[in-house]
């Protein structure tokens, strides 16, 4: 949960997460639907997959019993580089090397890292790797990671009371803040889609479950087209739509913010009589695992009807 979320945003989820499914073996038999709609609000929803599928794996192939190594916990799905060393480290105590944002900051000041990241994360693994004890290598982790968090801050260094401050390179040069270096942002690019809001007589409204891989991978939506660079002019859109309808577009598109790119749906709303999926009645979405893109296309269907 941790993963590209805060902590603050991280903790009720994750109280209620262990309060639903307490043992693995609880997650391993709850539905995807259950774990998807549980997740809703910390994003990046391939990691609420592969922790469902890790679960699975473990309790299946493993006894519920989680591999103690590097290795063997890289095999399990959603488990990488870093949340390996992680679990070896601080769960199992091997000699292992997490690095998340915190260490990553004070390795790259602790060695004036001259390469700006991406580029320097093998460099400043290398580094981490050589510090890293042989004994007690998950408190070191924890203490590096506490001493970037809460000294070795991004945007003020408190140097004095620092640690390292006397083999710290980027102290000597007065400089902290310049470290890591970061190579320069691109600009997000905008993706474009048109969605559905098919509704019947009853009110029901037509959503369907998204694919199992990619983006939202598993999640509910309303049809789509896909998202595309090019802007859907004309009725180029037709051949998506889920149902012959008078279709008519909103006023305004829903935008929403991806971490690669930023989309922009516009929204087609229509009466229908049938169409492949489900029906849902709009007071009911509370049910579904919703990723918020669509919950925008919801609130703004809801706005203009």
């Amino acid at each position: 949960m941790l993963q590209q979320t805060t902590v603050a945003t991280v903790t009720p989820y994750y109280g209620n997460f262990l309060a639903k499914w307490p043992q693995v073996g609880d997650l391993a038999e709850a539905s995807l639907d259950d774990v998807l709609h549980a997740w809703q609000g910390l994003g990046y929803y391939t990691r609420a997959r592969n922790l469902h599928k890790c679960a699975q794996v473990v309790s299946v192939d493993y006894g519920g019993q989680f591999p103690d190594t590097e290795l063997g916990l890289r095999a399990l799905p959603g488990i990488g580089p870093y949340t390996a060393a992680a679990i070896a480290a601080i769960a199992f105590g091997r000699k292992a090397t997490p690095v998340d944002a915190n260490i990553e900051r004070v390795v790259a000041r602790l060695y004036a890292v001259p390469d700006p990241l991406p580029k320097s994360k093998p460099q400043i693994r290398t580094h981490a790797e050589a510090l890293t004890p042989k004994r007690r290598a998950g408190d070191f982790a924890q203490a590096l990671m506490d001493l970037g968090a809460t000294v070795c801050k991004p945007k003020k260094a408190d140097c004095e009371i620092c640690p390292l401050s006397g083999p710290c390179l980027a102290n000597k040069e007065s400089n902290p803040g310049r470290y890591p270096l970061k190579a320069p942002r691109k600009a997000r690019p905008k993706r474009h889609g048109v969605v559905f809001w098919a509704v019947r007589g009853d009110g029901a409204v037509l959503v369907r479950r998204r694919p199992e891989t990619g983006l939202l991978g598993g999640m509910m939506e309303f049809p789509t087209t896909e998202w595309r660079e090019l802007a859907w002019e004309g009725n180029s859109w037709q051949d998506w739509a889920p149902a012959t309808a008078d279709w008519c577009a909103l006023a305004e598109p829903v935008t929403h913010g991806f971490t690669h790119f930023l989309l922009e749906l516009t929204v087609m709303r229509g009466a229908v009589d049938g169409g492949d999926g489900r029906w849902c009645h709009p007071d009911d979405f509370g049910d579904l695992a919703l990723p918020t893109a669509m919950k925008k296309v919801a609130a703004a269907a809801a706005h203009s009807s």
